[in-house]
């Protein structure tokens, strides 16, 4: 099999400051999550996964580590990893040692920092694989042709319950971009978070340290810095709440006075206790993440979870 040079990596900078004008426009205001993820914001992601509280990244290397061999053997041999939302890759970094005869590693990644991290960690730790990392927003991402060496399936791997920070229709349309991108034979390896204890939930959301708080505020810092915005930071704070009807915790930015702010020339006035939305981390039952899945094509064929079943790691492929 060739094996071709890791392609280079396109640091091109996002425009998006329209979606944010947008987002701060709308009634009630709402920003998406993504704008978290520049160089500070996915180092403060990391130390959020080392937090006490934070009971997801831990759950799911648990599973990672348990079943590495299994999850392997349910692949097979030959795949080309197409990894969205590639952070650290520590999670894939363990799979990908225990695939057989990996045909490439396609990481996407919104931020150029955590993209470089990420490849150089891969190439690192598997000379010879190719690597054709892709500076994009994976949810409007579509695989270039000639990206991906010859391979015997195509997998998308979406770990970190990543795919609870979209709506029902959000999550949907994401479910039917990877079904369209693995084609027939593929397949998709996603994390979802699980339904418990709201105590647990709201806790993991609001650990005592207040990283996560600096983590959410951090995106009106990004603001400040590359959009000319003039949010004072101390006149907002984070809050993460259980939404049982909707069953996510819901992170709001909210205002803590009343208060006008000037973003790219443009002027947004926020009312005192006015709440942006900045997150939605929805949780699933198993029922409810199969009937999910299948409105997008997909079925589940396995499915592992950690000891507590707190977390679960399921494998989809196309419904025939």
């Amino acid at each position: 099999m060739s094996r071709p040079r890791p392609a280079r990596i396109e640091l091109a900078a996002a425009d998006y400051c329209g979606e944010v004008l947008r987002g701060l426009r709308r009634t009630p205001k709402r920003l998406p999550s993504k704008f978290f993820y520049d160089a500070r914001g996915s180092a403060l992601f990391e130390r959020i996964c080392e937090q006490p509280e934070y009971y997801l990244t831990r759950a799911e290397l648990e599973i990672v580590d348990a079943h590495a061999a299994d999850i392997a053997d349910a692949l097979g041999a030959g795949v080309a990893l197409i990894e969205y939302g590639s952070g650290s890759a520590r999670k894939t970094a363990r799979l990908l040692t225990a695939l057989r005869e990996c045909a490439a590693y396609v990481p996407v990644e919104i931020s150029p920092s955590a993209l470089q991290g990420c490849a150089r960690r891969i190439a690192a730790l598997a000379a010879g694989l190719p690597i054709a990392p892709v500076c994009a927003d994976f949810t409007q991402f579509s695989l270039a042709p000639d990206v991906l060496p010859p391979h015997r399936r195509r997998v998308v791997y979406f770990p970190g319950s990543t795919l609870g920070n979209f709506d029902d229709a959000g999550a949907l349309a994401l479910l039917r971009q990877m079904r369209r991108q693995i084609g027939d034979s593929g397949a998709a390896l996603i994390g979802i978070d699980l339904r418990k204890d709201a105590a647990t939930l709201e806790a993991a959301y609001n650990d005592a340290a207040g990283v996560t708080a600096d983590f959410t505020l951090n995106m009106l810092a990004r603001f400040n810095r590359e959009l000319r915005a003039d949010f004072q930071l101390r006149r907002f704070a984070h809050r993460a709440r259980w939404n049982a009807e909707a069953s996510r915790i819901e992170t709001h930015i909210v205002s803590l006075a009343e208060q006008d702010v000037r973003v790219a020339g443009w002027r947004f006035h926020f009312a005192a206790g006015e709440a942006m939305l900045v997150e939605c981390s929805c949780k699933y039952s198993l029922p409810q993440f199969a009937a999910l899945a299948a409105r997008a094509g997909l079925r589940v064929q396995r499915m592992w979870t950690d000891a507590r079943q707190r977390f679960s790691v399921q494998l989809l492929v196309p419904l025939r």
